[in-house]
């Protein structure tokens, strides 16, 4: 397909519009497979125009750097406020990435999963639902269940918290990585000091975070 950069579009699954976001490289010429990121937003966004997941987290980051970045990213919105494993939201946010999946050329073994809050936990979850399908996790201020850590310890992952978060305190994270650690398995983790709940923007506009994705396969 020839349109790049942020692009809206619909899928029309079981007789109901689900709109989300979808950003296409700027070079990308189609003849090459590209590796992918879906990123779930958090509460905030939770509606159902499909633009606004693409404003928060990862969006800006990738507005940057625009002209550059390698990564197709897909933008699904949750309507219900949950990314949870098991929700409408969650197998929404699958069918968007299938969608896009049958559209542009994307390496199955390089689709990485994030998400930021609300979309963190769904990160963990979604992980540890699909443990064969991601490349790599890279969950930010959210948290899961430390009872899957066996299950996702393979994925490499690099979740990233606040400090001084008030809304989700950092110990889910802190749990999180302490039993993929006990699993066995080597995640990265960086946690900003005095930093709050929005530690996204610090963590998207870590350049080694995209040498680091452009390095994981499944």
């Amino acid at each position: 397909m020839a349109d790049t950069g942020f692009l809206a579009r619909t899928l029309r699954l079981g007789g109901a519009e689900i709109k989300y976001s979808v950003f296409i490289p700027h070079d990308h010429d189609g003849l090459r497979e590209r590796a992918a990121i879906l990123f779930l937003h958090g509460a905030g966004e939770t509606g159902d125009d499909g633009v606004r997941p693409a404003e928060v987290g990862i969006g800006p980051a990738i507005r940057q750097r625009e002209r550059e970045f390698p990564f197709i990213v897909v933008f699904p919105q949750s309507r219900r406020r949950s990314w949870q494993h098991g929700g409408a939201d969650a197998a929404d946010a699958m069918a968007v990435l299938a969608d896009v999946e049958a559209i542009w050329r994307i390496d199955a073994r390089r689709v990485h999963l994030t998400g930021i809050s609300m979309g963190g936990y769904g990160a963990w979850s979604l992980a540890a639902a699909y443990p064969q399908r991601w490349a790599s996790l890279v969950p930010i201020c959210g948290g899961g269940n430390p009872q899957d850590a066996t299950r996702i310890g393979h994925i490499p992952c690099w979740a990233f918290h606040g400090s001084a978060d008030e809304i989700i305190p950092v110990e889910t994270s802190r749990v999180m990585v302490a039993a993929l650690r006990q699993a066995g398995a080597e995640p990265r983790y960086t946690e900003y000091p005095g930093v709050g709940h929005n530690s996204w923007d610090r963590a998207y506009g870590t350049e080694e975070l995209y040498g680091w994705l452009s390095a994981q396969s499944r």
